[in-house]
């Protein structure tokens, strides 16, 4: 397919309402201020041929202008015929329109003049005619020249591949080295095959003897499985016995445990009557105890209170006594006297009580002390009572708690002798199929460890079949048809290492082509602008190791290699606009483009590469170009189409100007 760009629609894409960019065969310069939307037309036409990540976004929907739900970029190409067939057969206009439509849900799709398509068939339509998008050769968006700078080599190797046709070669070298892997797997195989099937045909000639074995071995698990059933029986047999006595030892236990039950209980409710006993006696003495001490306290208050009040009589009679007497008060004195005696009466009277009570209370006190000893006797006796009591009641807890495990232990015997039974009973018919009996004093276990020894070296025999001979015979036969396969896989390995070297050669050879026709272009390039340079490919012999490496110097120094460390931004952008322009006679797509490749350079070197543009492009008439840059051009050709981008109140406009010669 050989067509052009003739026209650029854009809606809603970016800072862009509505655009319609005119396109003309050969160069196309888009120039504005920067912002102005210039990068945003390269971006559309990528979106347009199947691009879907973008250096400015990671997703379509952002591409959308805000504030819009759809976006569309068409692609208008010339379709007219060339030597009586269309460049894009399917159509039969003579310009074909390609649009992809952009959802702010992130969904889009593709119309071909109108008719919508898969991505797939845009791809396969642009692919054979060399247009990737993807591929930063064709084109080069805004930065790519300073990615391009860090790309391995192997990577840039592969690009260059892409872009001048010669994919097909390296993916062709691939493919045989794939076939020849799995020629040389499928021989490391099939020699395995053919050295097991040798051990397998050697393997059956000692097949009958290990028959005659197996033979043997299956009459001793005959007689090994009837004594197993045997010894099972037996092994039944004897748990019923041992369950029956365990039965007669439980009941027995069960029953001397009752009479224990009874006699503990007897003797229990014995120790609580006594309990009850003294526990009331003592509470009795507590009672008497509590009366003692009150009757004391009352001495003892009826003491103090005589106490208090003797020394104050004793000191009113003193007192009293001290009183003169005169000749007019004799009345009065006499009566006096007589107050004095009947207070002293009183004083002793007094005295005489209060000694009354202290004998009295010396008398309650021993009583006290008398109760106190008798309460401790008693607590002594409640205490040794109640621990009697409540060992008693432990035991008979004790004992009621064993009888219900005996109990519980007869059920669960009875369950199982039951269960015992049932299990003799139902392997009675195997009993009878063994017959006749065998006594045997083995355990299942130890004849069960016989068979399964027995059973170990059967193993070993048991895929032995009687036909061992004719076994024999096909294995000898399949070894001769390995061993003839054998021979045709290798020559067949010889053919296809050969298809791998002839490939390889042929992929050399054609880069090596490539080579000496870029070598000199990109070196001529690089000496009109005062550097030295070459391009080498690294690794030839070895196509997934091989790499392409720019080398450049500048002012006098020994070409290096192209980094990002070595050579400054200018130094890296006319390297690989260099070498862009070197590879352009040999890159088969028919249209290429590049974004502000120019940013880092200096006035003289960007009007010297903006000279070499111009006269590339004039050597390639069929091819249209697509050149983006923020300067002024100080240098242009008549021939170029210029388009000036701006931005005018937050969206995008493009008119065309006229070139000045």
């Amino acid at each position: 397919m050989v067509t052009s760009v003739s026209e650029i629609i854009l809606e809603n894409f970016m800072s862009y309402e509505y655009a319609r960019i005119p396109f003309k065969q050969g160069l196309n310069i888009i120039c504005g201020p920067n912002g102005a939307g210039k990068s945003s037309i390269l971006l559309a036409i990528s979106v347009a041929l199947g691009q879907a990540y973008t250096e400015r976004s990671r997703k379509l929907s952002d591409l959308i202008r805000r504030g819009k739900d759809t976006a569309r970029v068409s692609l208008i190409f010339d379709n007219r015929p060339v030597d009586g067939k269309r460049p894009i057969p399917f159509s039969r206009s003579d310009t074909f329109m390609l649009s992809r439509y952009l959802k702010r849900d992130g969904s889009y799709w593709y119309e071909a003049d109108y008719r919508e398509v898969s991505k797939s068939e845009v791809t396969r339509l642009f692919g054979r005619a060399g247009i990737n998008p993807d591929n930063m050769l064709i084109i080069m968006h805004q930065g790519m020249v300073e990615g391009f700078s860090v790309t391995s080599p192997q990577e840039k190797l592969k690009l260059v591949e892409e872009a001048v046709g010669f994919r097909e070669y390296r993916e062709k070298v691939l493919s045989s080295q794939k076939k020849l892997e799995e020629l040389v797997s499928e021989e490391g195989s099939l020699v395995q095959i053919l050295e097991d099937a040798g051990k397998t045909a050697e393997y059956w000639k000692d097949l009958y003897d290990k028959y005659l074995l197996k033979k043997s071995l299956i009459e001793k698990r005959k007689h090994l499985e009837r004594e197993l059933i045997w010894a099972n029986a037996v092994k039944l047999e004897n748990n019923i016995r041992s369950l029956e006595q365990k039965i007669m030892n439980r009941e027995s236990l069960l029953n001397d445990t009752q009479r224990k039950i009874e006699e503990t209980g007897e003797a229990a409710s014995q120790s609580r009557r006594s309990l009850d006993g003294a526990q009331t006696g003592l509470r009795k003495l507590y009672f008497s105890l509590v009366r003692l001490e009150k009757q004391t306290a009352v001495f003892e208050s009826g003491k103090k209170i005589v106490g208090e009040i003797h020394p104050h009589l004793n000191e009113a009679v003193r007192l009293l006594q001290d009183v003169p007497l005169t000749s007019e008060g004799t009345a009065t004195a006499n009566k006096l006297q007589e107050r004095i005696e009947d207070l002293r009466f009183f004083v002793q009277n007094q005295y005489t009580q209060m000694e009354e009570q202290q004998r009295l209370i010396s008398e309650l006190n021993e009583e006290v002390n008398a109760v106190q000893e008798e309460i401790g006797k008693s607590e002594k006796d409640v205490d040794r009572i109640t621990n009697r009591f409540i060992d008693l009641k432990v035991e008979e807890a004790v004992l009621q708690f064993k009888r219900r495990n005996l109990q519980q232990e007869i059920t669960e015997i009875n369950r199982s002798l039951k269960a015992a039974k049932e299990e003799l009973t139902a392997f009675s018919p195997q009993m009878e199929e063994a017959q006749p009996r065998i006594d045997t004093e083995r355990t299942p276990a130890e004849v069960s460890e016989e068979i399964r020894i027995n059973a170990a070296h059967l193993r070993t025999v048991e895929d032995v079949p009687e036909e061992a001979e004719r076994m024999y015979t096909d294995y000898t036969t399949t070894y001769g048809e390995l061993k003839e396969k054998l021979q045709t896989l290798s020559s067949n390995k010889e053919i296809a290492l050969k298809e791998v070297e002839e490939r390889k050669k042929l992929w050399r050879e054609s880069i090596q082509r490539l080579l000496a026709e870029v070598n000199p272009l990109y070196q001529d390039v690089i000496s009109k602008i005062g550097g030295t340079g070459i391009v080498k490919i690294s690794d030839l012999e070895d196509v997934e190791a091989a790499g392409l490496e720019l080398w450049i110097g500048f002012r006098g120094a020994s070409p290096a290699v192209l980094d990002a460390y070595t050579q400054s931004g200018g130094e890296r952008s006319v390297a690989i606009i260099a070498f862009l322009l070197s590879l352009q006679s040999s890159v088969v797509s028919p249209f290429r483009a590049v974004d502000e490749f120019d940013v880092h350079m200096d006035p003289r070197n960007r009007e010297a590469i903006f000279r070499m543009i111009f006269q590339y492009v004039k050597e390639t008439p069929s091819t249209q170009y697509l050149v983006i840059t923020p300067s002024q051009l100080t240098v242009t050709d008549p021939t170029a189409h210029m388009i000036f981008v701006q931005n005018v109140r937050g969206h995008s406009e493009v008119k065309e100007v006229l070139n000045r010669i």
